[in-house]
């Protein structure tokens, strides 16, 4: 009988098996609430209704063809047509498109933008939907980009100068070393030759009809999809979409895509470059496979185990970084995408200097490791729960889930067939099949991808004296000849004990008070620890938190600050309680919880995240961060030798250099002034001194604010803040920062640095001053920053092709002392410098004297009352002000007059913020030139 029920079981199991095994065959379903289909043209369209943000549409053009598509005489023009999409079409002369679009709210760069790589090339353009005219608009604007680009040659050879100084920005170590080892990455195959960018030659010298052309045979209906996601009415979205663009047709006969494989090799491959202004030492292990098909169920499960197997070898190469000398400063193992042709399993590691072979040999190990003896199952069952956690929270908020991360997805569908089949079913699919996943079937991947052929292996490093590479023999025989023998299989510490030992003796309310005109409520606890709290409905599952007390590491001596900058880090990797980082991590399994402690110049605090479900094991944790900071030797050991290394040579790349002296020039080369750490800095940090600053800035929880925003149900929470916050100790010693006389120069300052072999330049300027700002004058200051960052891109790039990017940043502080800074950025040739630095002051001055135009203003409004709109439903928004409000000791019954400030902006008061608080005769300028330049 016994028998006969084992039987009976067993042939079930095999029932059950053989038929999810059957059904593993079927193809993976569409998103049923996405419209999907093909024009009479031939071109596919993607449409979603999506509330999230309201009032706005994300729309995407994608077309099937990049710079693999280009014929010789045709090196970057893929790149340069996309160019041209803002340079005049059928509708939008010249630049009109940007003004247009500027107008909407949509701003250049960060809204509106484009790209295009290897097999593709895509357009991105939000639009508002809260006007039929304007969603007219925007779709004219795909229709044009898809069929109706003038490219006025004039235009054309304007736009080269841009495209060029793209070509510059990318131009370094990192450029140099990859022409070195990408022929041999993609050894006889067009990637090799193919990037993007093209080159300086072709971009200069192509001929007007060779970039045309590019466009006339390759944006083509059947290569073409139109993407639309937002708060609209699909049906009417998708008629609109058929009277549209249904009668685009091809300009030319089409052509065949030249075959883009990348051929299989039976030896190991191998680069080794370096470079004298390159940071890092680093090694890459390829494991080149064919892509992985992603059409049927089975292949969806696949994907799924290709997942779980990258969280686990990730977990295991994390756990070495803790110990007290690591391997090596990151290491990183995944399957993952090369290029569309050609997948890897990639291994990559950044290590100390001297230290490649140790770091390759440690990858090769627990690369061996998994592959002799696989994972255990513990391991497994921990991947799997986070993985149900993550897809669970997706599904949560499958109706709070930005337009723009649904076009991505659609994106690639379209360009890679990669599944859609949307949250639901990747929830319940996967909750079907994770059971059926064995630990067994994970551990056949490494013996799959871990083989001899198609291996590649690139090792790029610092060119300086006394640092030696391996040669490529040594690379093969640490490959091929490595002692293995003693490989022992993982062991998986795991605990269950509980997080927290003891339930505190909580506190209680002893105050409350209401802002009703912003729905945030103040708490206050009876140990004096305070409490700002937004319920809010922006998203189904999210809380976020954060704290500060005044103080920071202002307080600290000069002979303690270096322990002082590191202690909130120290502690973070050295865990709470009885617990390691890594124990921690493997307790938290399956969790939504993300807590970190900072200690900044001014304060000191709390950042993080939960979920209504886990919100009290982050309160928890915050309570074992006051109370009881795990002392880790091995942890800090190697924390610090890891920023040793990562800092050695990091002053070797001339913009980190460059960068490095800008913050110093601006504090006047303060102590604490900031710039990079030097490595000997790290030498200055005492463990038993960066806890004793830790303990005393974290001894009191009296002079604290927390802050909680998000799908708080309060009468539950409440409690729970009782019991883990009003228990936190407090000794009635209330601090405040100490002003540590950090200031910028004064009067007019030039100073020019001379770093790198490439021929390109960064300008910084910056008008800095102390004053206290009306209200209103800090929006306007920010206001003023963005009228010249529009003015400058269109000056700068548009008129002059002189620039390819230009960041423009107005800040304002009220601590440590009232200061203001206009700092304006940008890329060039060196022989642009003075020039475009006069035309940066020309366009202030007139600002200066005659205000600012109209349209100019309303564009500004309209980006600002739109960011507003959308920020005024997000969660981090209002965290981020309400911190700043209490903070600053600002009066939060003034929050809504920043929509009153932006409707009544003038150019009066444009001119007169910018005449007080910029200062034409006293600019700090600090310019980056090549070594060896010399000035005309």
């Amino acid at each position: 009988m016994l028998k006969f029920q084992s039987t009976l079981l067993f042939t079930f199991s095999l029932l059950a098996n053989l038929c999810f095994s059957q059904g593993l065959e079927k193809p993976v379903p569409l998103d049923p609430t996405l419209k999907i289909g093909t024009l009479t043209n031939g071109m596919t369209y993607y449409i979603k209704e999506n509330g999230y943000p309201e009032d706005k549409v994300e729309l995407r053009l994608v077309v099937n063809a990049g710079s693999m598509q280009e014929d010789e005489s045709q090196l970057g023009m893929a790149h340069f047509v996309e160019h041209m999409a803002f340079n005049g079409s059928e509708n939008f002369e010249k630049n009109d498109l940007v003004s247009f679009l500027q107008s909407i709210g949509v701003q250049f760069g960060a809204d509106l933008n484009a790209y295009t790589s290897f097999e593709e090339t895509v357009y991105i353009l939000p639009i508002p939907t809260d006007n039929d005219t304007l969603l007219d608009q925007g779709l004219t604007v795909l229709k044009d980009w898809a069929s109706g680009l003038s490219f006025d040659p004039e235009e054309i050879d304007k736009e080269r100068g841009v495209v060029l100084e793209e070509w510059r920005l990318g131009q370094g170590a990192q450029q140099r070393m990859r022409d070195e080892y990408w022929p041999v990455l993609f050894k006889d195959s067009r990637y090799a030759e193919r990037l993007p960018i093209g080159t300086k030659e072709s971009i200069e010298n192509t001929s007007h009809t060779d970039i045309q052309r590019f466009y006339e045979e390759w944006y083509r209906p059947e290569l073409m999809a139109i993407v639309v996601v937002g708060d609209i009415d699909g049906d009417e979205m998708l008629k609109e979409l058929e009277d549209r663009f249904s009668s685009i047709t091809a300009k030319r006969p089409a052509k065949q895509k030249v075959s883009n494989i990348v051929p299989n090799h039976k030896e190991t491959l191998v680069a080794i470059t370096k470079d004298p202004e390159n940071s890092f030492t680093a090694v890459q292990v390829l494991y080149k496979q064919p892509p992985a098909p992603e059409k049927t169920l089975s292949d969806f499960r696949q994907s799924y185990m290709r997942l779980l197997y990258n969280s686990m070898v990730n977990s295991r190469l994390q756990e070495l970084t803790q110990q007290a000398a690591p391997p090596f400063i990151f290491g990183s193992s995944s399957y993952t995408s090369l290029v569309r042709s050609t997948d890897a399993y990639y291994s990559f590691a950044v290590a100390a200097e001297g230290e490649i072979g140790k770091a390759l040999e440690t990858l090769v190990i627990e690369n061996e490791r998994v592959k002799r003896f696989g994972f255990q199952p513990t391991e497994l069952a921990r991947a799997k729960e986070n993985v149900l956690t993550d897809l669970q929270n997706y599904a949560k908020e499958k109706d709070k889930t930005e337009s723009a991360t649904y076009t991505s997805e659609y994106v690639n569908h379209f360009l890679s067939g990669s599944p859609s089949p949307g949250i639901d079913f990747e929830l319940s699919f996967f909750e079907e099949i994770k059971d059926q996943i064995s630990v067994e079937d994970i551990n056949t991947l490494a013996k799959q991808w871990v083989q001899d052929e198609n291996r590649v292996v690139i090792v790029t490093g610092v060119d300086k004296e006394g640092v030696v590479l391996p040669q490529e023999s040594e690379i093969v025989d640490i490959l091929d000849n490595l002692n293995l023998e003693g490989i022992a299989p993982y062991e998986d510490q795991v605990t269950d004990a509980p997080l927290i030992e003891y339930i505190p003796m909580g506190g209680n309310v002893v105050d409350r008070k209401s802002f009703d005109e912003i729905a945030v409520e103040e708490i206050t606890l009876s140990n004096g620890l305070k409490l700002v709290l937004k319920e809010t409905d922006f998203k189904n599952d999210e809380i976020l938190m954060s704290a500060f007390s005044p103080g920071g590491h202002s307080l600290h001596s000069d002979e303690e600050f270096q322990s002082a900058k590191m202690a909130a880090r120290i502690i973070d990797q050295s865990g709470v309680g009885n617990f390691s980082l890594i124990e921690l991590q493997k307790l938290l399994t399956g969790k939504n919880v993300e807590i970190s402690p900072y200690i900044n110049a001014t304060r000191e605090g709390f950042s993080g995240n939960t979920t209504p479900e886990d919100l009290e094991t982050l309160l928890q944790l915050t309570h074992l961060y006051f109370t009881a900071p795990r002392r880790d030797t091995a942890a800090f050991q190697s924390l610090i030798g890891r920023n040793k290394a990562f800092f050695k040579n990091l002053l070797a790349n001339p913009q980190y250099f460059y960068q490095d002296r800008v913050e110093r020039i601006l504090s006047q080369n303060h102590y604490r002034g900031g710039g990079i750490p030097k490595p000997e800095e790290m030498d200055q940090v005492q463990m038993n001194q960066a806890f004793a600053v830790y303990d005393e800035r974290f001894a009191s929880a009296d002079d604290f604010t927390f802050f909680f925003v998000g799908n708080l149900n309060m009468e539950q929470s409440i409690p729970l803040f009782e019991k883990y916050l009003g228990s936190l100790p407090a000794n009635s010693v209330k601090e405040k920062w100490n002003d540590r006389g950090i200031r910028p120069p004064s009067g007019k300052v030039e100073e020019k640095v001379f770093r790198g072999t490439d021929e390109k330049s960064m300008v910084t300027i910056v008008f800095a001053g102390d004053d206290h700002l009306k209200k209103k004058d800090y929006y306007t200051f920010g206001a003023l920053g963005d009228i010249l960052s529009n003015r400058f891109i269109e000056i700068l790039r548009e008129n002059e092709s002189s620039v390819y990017t230009v960041n423009v940043s107005a800040y304002t502080s009220k601590i440590p002392r009232n200061q203001y800074r206009l700092s304006v950025t940008f890329p060039c040739s060196p022989d642009n410098v003075d020039k475009l630095t006069s035309l940066v002051y020309e366009e202030i001055e007139k600002i200066q004297e005659n205000g600012v135009e109209a349209n100019e203003i309303e564009k500004i409004q309209e980006a600002d009352l739109q960011n507003r709109k959308e920020n005024l439903k997000r969660n981090d928004f209002w965290l981020g002000q309400l911190v700043n409000y209490y903070y600053n000791e600002a009066d939060l019954a003034g929050f809504y007059d920043y929509e009153t400030f932006v409707k009544n902006l003038s150019s009066e008061d444009l001119k007169q913020v910018a005449a007080q608080y910029v200062d034409l005769d006293s600019p700090i300028r600090i310019s980056l030139f090549p070594e060896g330049y010399v000035e005309d």
